[in-house]
């Protein structure tokens, strides 16, 4: 199936005469790139994105080798994370003029995984904004608490528009979801495109994978994208992805 088949209800990435850049956003957890790798990269470019929000990418041995291969394989290059944002990890494609970028790591409980973010502020033709990839811990106090560390890195940033998208290990009607949907956009809630389910490939039946939005970032469409090609999917990763367009105002 054609690129154009999987996403043309979707605005193709543009900008706009006032300096707005319309962007494509794919949040997507590629399981450290332990399947199906050359499926994982067809999902990837079928989706024509801007920005992608990797969580579990490739964080040991040799992790930069791989992260490299799949920037590669998608057509887009790395920007930040992997290893030292243990395990979040941003690409982008040529489009963005990079100004800075931030690998995060979280306050850690004992027992549990290391977490991390990361982020970046990225231009794309008058827009400036901020970029942050998370995935969330499987422990229901330090989720919510990464939750409202989230919150706080997106106010830090110094722009006036961001994004933050990831793995959040929690439905829609948990405290961490709600916290984070409370002070962003939610974008799925706000213009539900294509599916809603993230998890799994073979059953979907929750979503726990989301891209949010601050204020002012007007939302053109946002869900699992239909169309893709089921064996790449299934194979790809455990996931599926999640892809939105957005409208960046000008800065």
């Amino acid at each position: 199936m054609a690129t154009s088949d999987v996403t043309s209800t979707l605005p193709n990435s543009r900008t706009e005469p006032d300096g707005s850049a319309v962007i494509r956003v794919l949040s997507y957890n590629i399981r450290s790139m332990r399947d199906d790798e050359d499926a994982l990269a067809r999902v990837i470019r079928a989706c024509e994105p801007d920005l992608v929000l990797v969580q579990e990418a490739p964080r040991f041995f040799r992790w930069r080798k791989h992260a490299a291969r799949l920037a590669a394989k998608t057509e887009l290059v790395m920007l930040s994370g992997g290893a030292t944002a243990s395990g979040p990890m941003l690409l982008c494609s040529l489009r963005a003029t990079v100004e800075r970028t931030e690998d995060v790591l979280l306050p850690r409980t004992p027992g549990l995984h290391q977490r991390g973010f990361a982020t970046a502020v990225v231009r794309m033709g008058g827009a400036r904004f901020g970029v942050l990839s998370c995935h969330l811990s499987l422990q229901a106090e330090e989720r919510y608490a990464q939750g409202g560390m989230l919150l706080d890195r997106l106010a830090a940033m110094g722009v006036p528009h961001a994004i933050a998208g990831g793995d959040l290990n929690d439905r829609p009607d948990s405290r961490t979801f709600r916290r984070l949907a409370g002070e962003l956009q939610d974008c799925w809630a706000v213009k539900p495109w294509g599916g809603e389910y993230t998890s799994t490939p073979d059953s979907p039946h929750q979503r726990i994978d989301a891209i949010f939005a601050t204020e002012g970032i007007e939302v053109l469409g946002c869900g699992v994208p239909l169309g893709l090609p089921e064996a790449d999917v299934k194979a790809a990763t455990d996931h599926l992805p999640v892809l939105a367009a957005l409208r960046v105002p000008a800065k």
